[in-house]
């Protein structure tokens, strides 16, 4: 029987079961489980149906929320995850890693008092119920096109666009320099919030939908862009932002002072079964080690979680500002702090200490000043208010910088902005090399997966119409 809607009067907020902080220490799964069948009817029957739905409006890629909530109210499981899937590719990550708070949920016009609709954990509870049934399926085409295109990066927006890309029947070919498909769904975001096998799920499903994957190939070094542009009628650069942005502070150079992203593909290769010669020394193994953590965002909060999973003697995380101006999800930091990390807030680091290897990080305690051209609050020392911190490891989470791609792919003609991304034409999404588009991290810089998602999808759209037209020039040319 169908669930009637606006039961937030009703049924309070009710998220799937959190597993205790003791027990999730002890090992990378998945923090949280699924909804029962009943549990998540209920909680989507909570939505309001309102005439203007924020959620909607606030979710990058438009996703219809309150259609697929009534749907799982209804028990109509396969057209919600129909709806779900219209507008999101992956839908099972987002329904994972979006910081729903910040987004989805944080947006849903339920007063406070009555709390949100769990949005995130139903869109996980659709798409699981979808694999489950067989109604996934790989993006095989109606018809096949003898046009091909070449996507270089399989992240979140170099895997949209294939997706998008294949469906409508090109040939699309990913190139990646790592070893998996993925990009940082794989490396860079640990188990715990995002367990590999649901990434490696769709690898395998876009292999079978006829995707063909060319992995350990960097452009630059095993083939030229020039190559790929002479092979296929369109590229689309999806490589996203690795280089780590850095601090210059005394003993940045000692050992044990890390970059996040080293640290983090470290331990997430560890737990796909590869050996890590890093981890196993000890270098990028936080196991009985005090642990700092500097930096405020999601890959912080990334950081901190999987160095009490290392057994960290203790783990603490610098931030310049206070808990209400973080950037990361506050929903990870209250999982980090049930873990046992110590936040020290409003606290920038001068230096790391040691001689040999990094033995501390000496810091200075901040306060809030007055807001600056962007109304965000500046920060500045307190004079005299300085203190060390113990660290044997010292993780810089500072956030990611583009790389020079230009000149790693010996094209010079790649425009970049002044903030080293590239620079495309935002109606098109082309870059100043006709028929080479971009989007993703490598465009708006460092940013969500969701953003990735969208990114792709309209790229695919863009290149469409781009070798759509050149049929119809060469076909008027005859």
């Amino acid at each position: 029987m169908a669930e009637k809607m606006l039961q937030f009067v009703r049924l309070q907020q009710q998220t799937p079961e959190k597993r205790e902080a003791a027990a999730r220490r002890a090992d990378f799964s998945e923090i949280y489980a699924g909804f029962e069948p009943a549990h998540a009817a209920e909680q989507a029957s909570r939505c309001s149906q309102c005439g203007v739905p924020f959620c909607q409006v606030h979710c990058p890629l438009q996703n219809n929320i309150p259609d697929w909530l009534k749907l799982t109210a209804e028990g109509r499981m396969e057209e919600a995850y129909e709806v779900a899937a219209a507008t999101n590719t992956f839908p099972e990550i987002c329904g994972r890693v979006c910081p729903q708070d910040r987004l989805c949920e944080g947006n849903c016009v339920i007063e406070k008092g009555f709390e949100s609709v769990t949005i995130g954990s139903v869109e996980k509870y659709i798409v699981e119920t979808a694999f489950e049934n067989g109604w996934v399926k790989p993006p095989k085409p109606r018809v096949e096109l003898s046009q091909s295109v070449a996507i270089i990066g399989a992240g979140p927006a170099g895997l949209a666009a294939a997706e998008r890309l294949r469906v409508r029947g090109y040939q699309v070919h990913v190139y990646d320099r790592y070893d998996r498909v993925g990009g940082l769904m794989i490396y860079g975001i640990p188990n715990f919030k995002l367990e590999k096998d649901v990434v490696l799920r769709r690898w395998k499903q876009y292999e079978e939908g006829g995707i063909q994957f060319h992995l350990n190939m960097e452009i630059g070094r095993d083939i030229t862009l020039d190559q790929l542009r002479e092979q296929h009628d369109a590229v689309f650069i999806a490589t996203g932002v690795y280089k780590a942005r850095d601090v210059v502070l005394p003993g940045a150079e000692l050992p044990g002072v890390v970059p996040a992203l080293d640290y983090l593909t470290a331990s997430n290769r560890d737990n796909l079964g590869d050996r890590v010669p890093e981890f196993e020394n000890g270098s990028l193994n936080a196991a009985g080690k005090h642990v700092v953590v500097i930096g405020g965002g999601d890959t912080a909060m990334d950081c901190v979680r999987t160095a009490v999973r290392q057994g960290a003697a203790s783990v603490s995380c610098l931030y310049r500002r206070d808990r209400a101006n973080m950037p990361g999800s506050m929903r990870e930091v209250k999982n980090a702090e049930e873990e046992g990390v110590r936040f020290i807030w409003l606290s920038a680091p001068e230096a790391f200490l040691g001689t040999d290897k990094v033995t501390g990080v000496r810091a200075t305690a901040m306060h809030l000043g007055l807001p600056d051209a962007t109304g965000r609050q500046q920060v500045e020392p307190i004079p005299g208010a300085g203190f060390l911190q113990p660290a044997d490891l010292a993780i810089k989470a500072l956030g990611f910088d583009p790389e020079d791609l230009p000149l790693a792919f010996g094209e010079e003609a790649l425009a970049v902005t002044r903030w080293g991304t590239l620079k495309v034409d935002h109606k098109t999404m082309m870059t100043a090399l006709p028929g080479v588009f971009a989007g993703g991290d490598i465009v708006r810089g460092a940013s969500l997966v969701v953003w990735g998602i969208r990114d792709g999808r309209d790229a695919a759209e863009q290149m469409h119409m781009y070798m759509q037209q050149k049929v119809a020039l060469a076909v008027a040319a005859e």
